[in-house]
């Protein structure tokens, strides 16, 4: 099937899914090959803007090595996709069954790593993305059982051999991706009084140089935290927010490198160097569902988003002397992220407002265009085209 969007020309192609989820495995090395491996939506899309999230310093060209991709931002960086798929959809090259969860796959030197539950068990594993082959399998916690689905909700973050990985419980471990061998682990609980969410902790570590960025949810002052990734020891701690389900960022804006979070009652931007509290916007959300990653619209802009009738706001940066303020520039209630990240690729905002794939405006928040009938899907922009989970 093959329709026409207006405004920007869009064409969408649309095939079935795969119901297993570990048919994603397949997915993600096709994609890294080159090909649309997997089921899904293509759409034309233009390309994106430069310059985003920090990303972990060696990755590769065409590796995916953390939640979002390369730049935290779900664009795919060098990737050549075949514009037409074969009416039975793309062939599919291997599946392999790895448990349940909705922990997304990050993919280097060959090797996928991902996070998912099994006996009441969670597991953090490796596959060569060539054939599938389980490389190794390494216990990080219990298992959560939630009535939204059981297993692990966060990404591994792989950066210079290592992946660091977060449990849907609050354990943070440091693991090496050659052999799976435990180098450090920090219960977060314990530890710093982290907060499992009702639906579990779904954010993915940053590496950021030598710090590990994590909203850990914690209590007295330990909601955002920087480990040394090399040891695990805490470097700083800030904010008192509830915790939310979103993933940090790292850019720079108004001449100061920072980390944003979006925690449970608000986005706060919080210096890499020493963890100071640089600026916080209030942002309430049913249930404290701020769970959509937010994206630098470089060079001084950031778009947030949420569900539950909130909606989405662009925030420009503003420094003066080391001082960083945000000023809101525009709100809207016509995109609403409930949990699936948005991207960027010029002036426009693609992302899904619930059920509802929309483009908007990024500097005015004016809807371009829309396409229902995905549901609740996600996206990722590759070659110019959005490639899309329905």
């Amino acid at each position: 099937m093959r329709t026409r969007i207006d405004a920007k020309r869009i064409g969408l192609s649309t095939f079935a899914l795969p119901a297993a989820a570990a048919a994603l495995l397949a997915l993600a090395m096709a994609l890294s090959a080159g090909t649309a491996g997997g089921a899904g939506t293509a759409a034309k899309a233009p390309a994106a803007a430069a310059g985003t999230a920090g990303a972990p310093a060696t990755a590769a060209g065409g590796d995916w090595p953390q939640f979002r991709g390369p730049q935290r931002d779900g664009v795919a960086l060098a990737a050549h996709l075949v514009r037409s798929w074969p009416a039975g959809g793309p062939r599919l090259l291997w599946q392999v069954p790895i448990g349940e969860g909705y922990s997304h796959l990050a993919v280097a030197d060959g090797r996928i790593f991902t996070l998912f539950g099994a006996n009441n068990t969670e597991y953090l594993a490796a596959f060569d993305a060539a054939s599938g082959r389980q490389l190794w399998v390494v216990r990080t916690d219990a298992e959560l059982s939630n009535d939204q689905g059981s297993g692990p909700r966060s990404t591994p973050t792989y950066d210079a051999g290592m992946l660091y990985a977060q449990s849907a419980q609050g354990q943070l471990l440091a693991v090496a991706a050659g052999t799976g061998k435990v180098a450090w682990k920090r219960d977060l609980a314990k530890a710093f009084g982290a907060r499992v969410p009702q639906w579990g902790i779904s954010s993915s570590p940053l590496v950021e140089g030598n710090l590990l960025l994590v909203a850990v949810g914690g209590d007295r002052g330990h909601s955002a935290m920087a480990f040394d990734k090399h040891s695990g020891k805490e470097v700083w701690a800030a904010l008192d927010d509830k915790p939310g389900y979103a993933s940090p960022i790292a850019l720079t804006a108004a001449g100061v490198r920072q980390a944003v979070f979006f925690t449970g009652s608000s986005v706060a931007g919080v210096a890499v160097a020493d963890g100071k509290v640089l600026w916080e916007v209030p942002w309430a959300t049913d249930y404290d569902v701020n769970a959509a990653t937010p994206l630098f619209v470089a060079p001084d802009k950031l778009y947030v988003s949420s569900g539950y009738d909130t909606g989405s706001a662009v925030f420009q940066f503003h420094g003066d002397g080391g001082r960083v303020t945000v000023q809101q520039v525009w709100k809207s209630r016509d995109m609403k992220n409930q949990f699936s990240s948005a991207v960027l690729a010029g002036d426009y905002v693609y992302g899904f407002d619930n059920g509802t794939l929309k483009c908007i405006k990024v500097q005015t928040g004016e809807e371009r265009w829309k396409q229902r009938g995905l549901g609740h899907g996600s996206l990722i922009l590759a070659d110019g085209m959005l490639v899309v989970l329905s």
